[in-house]
């Protein structure tokens, strides 16, 4: 049986989160946890991440929210074959980081030390989807759009949802729900041997995803 590995992000996703309420609703999900989710350090978070992977039995579905999406990312490039897919709900902006994490009130790092050299300029080795809102203070709908191309990922622009997180209104999410169960079934039902789609735009009233 595969596994669901949920990451949550910055702070970690508390009780009211829609991440704590999927995970209620999937069977054979695992939380991956952290030491200290007050500092999003990539090469730590990333750690935690791998391991999780390496346990697992089966491939591993990822659902991943902010920082969380850029660890999971981070790791699954060095484990494609263990990656079933994943969903990469409000991805954080890695520009706004560091190797050594985030400072308030800094809106990027320099070119030279931001997490977006540690991440693949190319089509991942596995399926994936990019969950993105209009109005994220964390990532323009235009980065994460372009992270989607360089990606090849599905997209999907849910309209002014801010970080989809609680404090915008995402505590019960079966919207959410639905497009992981989709995503999944969608892979499910490509024939043997097919290969990751190009990148498409979807929104939540297309009848294909």
């Amino acid at each position: 049986m595969n596994t669901i590995l949920s990451v949550p992000g910055l702070y970690g996703s508390e009780l009211q989160h829609w991440q704590t309420w999927i995970e209620r609703k999937l069977p054979n999900i695992k939380r991956v946890e952290q030491e200290d989710w007050d500092n999003p350090i990539l090469p730590i978070w990333a750690q935690a991440v791998s391991q999780s992977i390496q346990q697992a039995r089966g491939k591993v579905w990822i659902i991943a929210h902010s920082f969380g999406c850029l660890a999971s990312i981070y790791a699954a490039q060095k484990q494609p074959e263990k990656i079933a897919g994943a969903m990469l709900v409000a991805p954080a902006n890695p520009s706004r980081f560091s190797l050594h994490g985030f400072q308030a009130g800094e809106l990027y790092v320099s070119a030279r030390d931001n997490v977006a050299l540690h991440l693949p300029k190319q089509a991942l080795d596995f399926p994936s989807v990019i969950v993105a809102s209009s109005n994220d203070p964390w990532m323009s709908l235009e980065s994460a759009a372009v992270w989607a191309d360089t990606w090849e990922s599905r997209f999907i622009d849910i309209g002014a949802a801010g970080h989809i997180n609680v404090a915008s209104g995402f505590g019960a999410w079966p919207e959410g729900l639905r497009i992981f169960e989709n995503f999944q079934q969608s892979l499910y039902d490509l024939p043997q041997g097919a290969i990751n789609a190009p990148q498409q735009r979807f929104n939540l009233a297309s009848p294909e995803f």
